[in-house]
Parts: structure tokens; C-alpha cells; sequence
């Protein structure tokens, strides 16, 4: 019956293979567990009049948000692809919050209502057009300005990066706990020597074992618990909260965001793992990308950030996975997991961070696939890359890059070359790049008149 439904067959593959793809995509991304909680609670940042979202509340909708996206992802689409909360979605969707433009309850309405906007432009065919627009250049440069962008995250998690007057950055001290998330990096690191899966969960274990020896965290009081508290996020988004002209500016950004953190993960992975017809198109393309709407949407309803494809699944595909079986079994651990919120509870973030910066490094890889001998496309990629990182701001890097390709093109002479849906594009990202400063515009354009 599964051979039949997920056409294991067909694609090479056995249920072995198709469990042990599984459990290694789990394996490699378990760390979002951690990671998100962590972020979407604001953990480590001082906060006075702000509501922060609860933190065990937020282990478990990470849990199941992640494990019914990524089912979903197998049955209907039937791809080898994981779903979860993605990092960056998220570290944006803790600005909104941490800079005191809105509350908790509202960054969930704006994450909603840019889910359901995706999902009007998906079935309207209008984003596979855009998809299919990018050259491929372009889109191996934003996966790795989303790695060099998660790894600095990490290196601050961990106290390696530290904010300066007047350097702005420099390096911290090496104190007890950058060294214990250290020790933790150096487990990944050999794991990752040795071929070993699931060395990102090891070395997150390893640091929180480590701090527990020296008296660095609470052991909580039971193991297991049955007793999901959810209600202290789900169901608390602020939809009508969110539907204000001042916020259009953050729905727009976050849609953006999803559009090219998805496009990257799912052309890389549904390429490696043979999801493309003869003309080097994405099988199910459609699919996949009204499931990251809808699931954009159910996760705001649990109460987490947008909700994205993983490239961690390439590590599953690259063990054989090729069929959606391998995403129903990464998404059945995630809901497995639920059972030991507690025990996830009490990993400090010091011992998280250095999974985000080997993640920064598994993206860093994508740099292979870029033509840097066409300086059409290496400058738009260089931008890209660079901009993500030092702006900190996915959104303005792929903005800025996908701007000064359509330029270059019109400067070169080669407008034909540009894509219809790429100049759409590109007109998007002007008025992202202009949304800030345009009601000073149009007030000295009143003025002019």
C-alpha cells in the first residue's frame, strides 16, 4: 500500500531507506526546538513593558507546527520535504515584537495574513511564475546570505559577538558559557568529520549536559509530561489588530521573506532529489507552495512565526530519501516529541547557538553553484549574500540584489534576458526598499503641487 501511494518503486527507493531519510532530516533539524522557543520568547533581551510569549507553550506548538506541516508535506505533496518555523521569519518576527511596534497577539495576525495572501497569489499561479523568473544564481546566493545571516545570529547567542561604540561589533569574552557552547560546536564539528547524523542534536545535548554538570541550569521536576499548555498562545492572534495600513509594511516584508527563504530550500532540494520534469521544472511546484501558505497560516493559528520548507531536509534526501514518506516520518518524531517538552525546556541558548551557526555553514555550500565569471549575475549574487548579513535583514539583501540585476540588464543591453515575472519582482522589492520613506514623499510631492 505505501510502495503504491508514495511510488517508492517508481522513485528507487525502500521503506528502509525511507525511514532512515526520516529520522536523519529529524535529526539534523531537531534543533528548532530549541532555537525557536528561544527566539519567539525574546530570551536574553531585556524588555520592560513588553508581554514576552511563554517559552513551554512555544516548545510544544514548535512540535506540533512543525510535525503536521511536514505530514501534511508527505501525504499531499508527497516531496522528502520538512516544514517548521524558519529562522530568520522568526528573528523578524521578534523585532516587531521587541521594538515595540506591536504586541505578540498582532505579529501573529500580520503572520496569518501574509500566509493567506500567499496562498491567493499561489492559486492564482502567480508565484510559481516568480519561482521560475529567478535565475539560478540568484537563488544559491540567497541561501547563503541566509547562512551567513544565521551564523552571526549564533555567534551573538553564544557571546562570541558582542556589540561595540564603535566598531560596532567585536569579539566577547570567552567565559564559562561561550566555552560550553564552544564544547558543544566542537561535538558538531567532529560528528560532521565522522558522517555521523544528528550531530547538531548531539552537540546541543552535549553543552546543556555540560552546563548541568556545573550547576548552570535547573533540572525540572518531571521528564515526561502529558499536560500541553497551549492555550497561552493559540488562538491569541490579533487579525483585525493587524489589519492597518502602518502594518501593511510588515506583512509585505514577511511575505517576501517566506517567498525566497521557500524558493531557495525548495529548488535545491527538490533538484537533488529528482523532483523535475524534462524542462527542469519543479514537479508539484504549486503544491508545495500553497502547503507553505496554509501551513504559514496554521502555524499562526498555534501561535508560532511563518512557517517555511527547511533546506536541513537535503540531509535526508541525501541519505536516499525521494518519496513523501520520508517527510510523514520527520513530521511523526516532531509529534513525538511533545512528550518531553519539559526536558527541552531547560537547554540554555548558549547551547543552541552553535546549531545555527553549522547551519550557516550547510547553506555556505550553495556558493559552488554561483557563476562568478558572469559578472551579470555575480554582482547581483555578491549583493545578496553581503546585504542579508551586514543589513541583517533577509528581505532587504534579496530586495537590493534582485533591484541591481534588472539594472545591470538594462545597463548591459539586455532587457529581453529579463524575465516578465523577474521585473515584477523587482518592482516589489523598489517598494520595499521605498515603503518606509513613502509618506514622506507623498508629502513633498503635496508640497511640489
Amino acid at each position: 500500500m505505501l510502495n503504491e501511494y508514495f511510488g517508492l518503486s517508481e522513485k528507487h527507493t525502500t521503506f528502509k531507506i525511507e525511514i532512515v531519510a526520516g529520522l536523519t532530516t529529524f535529526l539534523t533539524m531537531a534543533y528548532i526546538v530549541f532555537v525557536n522557543p528561544s527566539v519567539l520568547s525574546l530570551e536574553g533581551i531585556e524588555l520592560t513593558d513588553i508581554e514576552r510569549m511563554d517559552k513551554q507553550a512555544l516548545i510544544a506548538v514548535t512540535c506540533l507546527v512543525s510535525g503536521l506541516a511536514t505530514i501534511i508535506v508527505g501525504i499531499f505533496a508527497k516531496a522528502p520535504i520538512a516544514m517548521a518555523p524558519g529562522m530568520g521569519l522568526n528573528a523578524f518576527f521578534a523585532y516587531l515584537v521587541s521594538s515595540g511596534k506591536m504586541d505578540w497577539q498582532t505579529a501573529l495576525g500580520v503572520v496569518f495574513l501574509s500566509g493567506l495572501f500567499f496562498l491567493i497569489l499561489t492559486l492564482l499561479g502567480l508565484r510559481k511564475r516568480l519561482v521560475e523568473a529567478i535565475p539560478e544564481s540568484l537563488v544559491s546566493a540567497i541561501a547563503v546570505g541566509i547562512g551567513l545571516f544565521i551564523t552571526f545570529m549564533g555567534l551573538v547567542k553564544l557571546g562570541i559577538v558582542v556589540s561595540d561604540e564603535h566598531t560596532l561589533v567585536k569579539a566577547g569574552p570567552l567565559d564559562a558559557t561561550v566555552l560550553i557552547g564552544l564544547f558543544g560546536l566542537l561535538v558538531m564539528i567532529f560528528c560532521e568529520m565522522k558522517k555521523i547524523r544528528g550531530g547538531l542534536v548531539a552537540g546541543i545535548f552535549a553543552s546543556t549536559l555540560l552546563a548541568g554538570l556545573f550547576g548552570r541550569i535547573e533540572m525540572p521536576e518531571r521528564f515526561i509530561s502529558l499536560d500541553m499548555n497551549l492555550r497561552a498562545v493559540s488562538l491569541r492572534l490579533d487579525i483585525l489588530g493587524a489589519l492597518k495600513w502602518s502594518f501593511f509594511g510588515s506583512i509585505f516584508t514577511l511575505m517576501f521573506i517566506d517567498m525566497f527563504d521557500s524558493v531557495g530550500t525548495l529548488v535545491a532540494c527538490c533538484h537533488q532529489a529528482d523532483m523535475v520534469d524534462k524542462e527542469n521544472r519543479i514537479e508539484g511546484l504549486d503544491r508545495l507552495l500553497g502547503i507553505d501558505a496554509i501551513a504559514t497560516m496554521i502555524g499562526a493559528l498555534f501561535g508560532t512565526s511563518t512557517t517555511t520548507a527547511y533546506m536541513e531536509s537535503a540531509a535526508g534526501i541525501e541519505q536516499g530519501g525521494r518519496t513523501g514518506l520520508t517527510a510523514v516520518v520527520t513530521g511523526t518524531l516532531f509529534l513525538l516529541t511533545v512528550l518531553f517538552v519539559p526536558v527541552v525546556g531547560i537547554v540554555p541558548r548558549y547551547a543552541t547557538a552553535p546549531a545555527l551557526i553549522m547551519v550557516g555553514l550547510f547553506m555556505m555550500k550553495e556558493v559552488k553553484r554561483i557563476d562568478f565569471a558572469n559578472i551579470e549575475e555575480a554582482f547581483p549574487s555578491f549583493i545578496i549574500m553581503v546585504m542579508i548579513a551586514l543589513s541583517y535583514s533577509i528581505s532587504t539583501g534579496l530586495a537590493f540584489g534582485f533591484v541591481s540585476f534588472t539594472l545591470i540588464k538594462m545597463v548591459s543591453g539586455k532587457v529581453k534576458e529579463v524575465k516578465a515575472a523577474m521585473w515584477v519582482i523587482a518592482a516589489l522589492s523598489v517598494l520595499f526598499l521605498t515603503l518606509d520613506h513613502m509618506p514622506g514623499m507623498i508629502e513633498r510631492l503635496r508640497s511640489i503641487v
